[in-house]
């Protein structure tokens, strides 16, 4: 017997007029005689953090109830439908953000907790430009990953830069601004601007001047528009559900744009009322953060990356939530000094970034890819570095393992490690899961063998 098919190179963009669009995976793509151990067959891995800071309250949070039996807490709820991708933690420690032996560092708790999280080193005292903490386990990953893709790994979070130099303790405001650091002295900067995400992805044209980018949205053109003729002639070659594919693919480019340039219609309307240069933000925190999970669903869809870290917000962030009735600020009540009305306002706040969390799962698991979807193939860490935030304990950390890892995690479990374990270990264990053989990182001292099927 013989069979033809033309496979479409994996790395296939459209283009046209500067504008550059990356296709996701298609059927098309995998070579028709591939069989079961077929690399080109085989969707990749991928690794996203997605990270909640001050703290999540444990009594809402944490199962009682070990293995596949345990109860959906209040906080984990909107979670329900993606039970059974769901590897909940608990036990993991991350004792290089506690205060050194002689007290260093008490008085920057949470720049000691944004520095060590993902690092496991314990963050220098610093002001300056001397700033120091470790690779962090996403860099460590984007090293390897990164060679394969376009962009080595993505950066993104909801709040702007905060000043340079001290913000606690004595510490650089660096430490707050980001959990991930390429070397142990350059911590990566948070994109917090959907627009500079999109175009990092897809480009824009061939010039980076600014009037003719203004000009541009102001015409309210698509991406997509420039492209018109290439997809047109891609589609004509394709099997029906791989045209249905694309198009709905290309429907949520255009869908992302629209929506950021409406951001940047409405900023545009609005008076300035910080120095910095409005740039497009959604009016709404949860269309902020919806459009910025979109990104990243785009983002991994099309293999421009497989490493994303993102910050639901700053580490002592002062955010308030007034859309879900919090008008007070989040690193305020996270100080509830046993308050049960201020317990319940932080409750309040960590079950809506789950509920958000939970739109970016619903997202990747609608995203078809190979035999499964996005979310089968991807392993995506959530996730706070601080357990007690009235008292700023890094012991038995809130942690959540989502996303199948293309069948190599076994989800549906609640997991109890020893109390003291490293959280190292869950790090030394996702990296390998991903195809970044590790033994060791940080204070690790094994390995969480449970997180293979096997």
């Amino acid at each position: 017997m013989m069979v033809f098919k033309k496979a479409i190179p994996r790395r296939r963009f459209l283009k046209g007029l500067g504008a550059t669009v990356a296709l996701p995976l298609l059927d098309g793509m995998i070579p028709a005689l591939a069989g079961p151990t077929d690399q080109a067959a085989k969707p990749v891995v991928r690794m996203g953090v997605v990270y909640a800071p001050n703290g999540i309250v444990a009594a809402s949070w944490r199962p009682a109830i070990e293995g596949a039996g345990f109860e959906m807490t209040p906080i984990m709820e909107p979670l329900a439908r993606f039970r059974k991708y769901m590897l909940v933690l608990s036990g993991l420690d991350q004792k290089h953000a506690d205060p050194g032996p002689f007290g260093e560092g008490g008085g920057a708790p949470h720049a000691l907790t944004g520095g060590a999280y993902f690092t496991g080193v314990f963050p220098k005292q610093s002001e300056g430009v001397n700033i120091r903490a470790g690779v962090s386990v996403d860099q460590i990953a984007a090293k390897e990953l990164g060679k394969q893709t376009q962009l080595a790994s993505l950066e993104l979070g909801l709040d702007p830069v905060e000043a340079a130099g001290y913000c606690e303790g004595g510490y650089s405001c660096a430490y707050l601004n980001t959990i991930s650091w390429r070397t142990p002295t350059t911590p990566m900067p948070m994109e917090d601007r959907p627009r500079a995400v999109f175009e990092r992805l897809f480009g824009d044209s061939e010039t980076t001047n600014p009037a003719e980018r203004l000009a541009r949205i102001e015409e309210n053109r698509s991406l997509l528009d420039f492209v018109t003729e290439d997809t047109s002639s891609l589609a004509r070659g394709l099997t029906p559900a791989d045209r249905s594919k694309l198009n709905e693919y290309l429907d949520a480019v255009r869908d992302v744009e629209r929506r950021i340039q409406l951001a940047e219609q409405q900023a545009s309307r609005e008076i300035p009322t910080i120095e910095r240069p409005a740039s497009g933000f959604p009016a709404s925190y949860e269309d902020y953060a919806k459009l910025m999970f979109d990104l990243q669903v785009l983002a991994y869809q099309t293999d421009m990356t497989r490493i994303i870290t993102f910050m639901l917000a700053h580490e002592r962030s002062g955010r308030s939530y007034r859309e879900i009735g919090v008008p007070d600020s989040h690193h305020g009540v996270s100080h509830h000094r046993n308050d049960p009305v201020n317990i319940e306002k932080l409750v309040r706040i960590n079950t809506y970034h789950v509920k958000l969390f939970s739109y970016y799962l619903e997202r990747l698991a609608a995203t078809k890819e190979g035999n499964g979807s996005l979310l089968d193939h991807t392993a995506i860490l959530y996730g706070s570095g601080i357990n007690n935030s009235n008292e700023h304990t890094h012991d038995n950390l809130p942690t959540l393992l989502v996303g199948g890892a293309g069948g190599k995690i076994k989800g549906g479990r609640h997991f109890r490690s020893p109390l003291g374990t490293p959280i190292s270990n869950l790090y030394v264990s996702m990296l390998n899961i991903i195809g970044v053989p590790v033994e060791k990182f940080g204070d690790c001292n094994g390995k969480l063998d449970l997180l293979s099927v096997a």
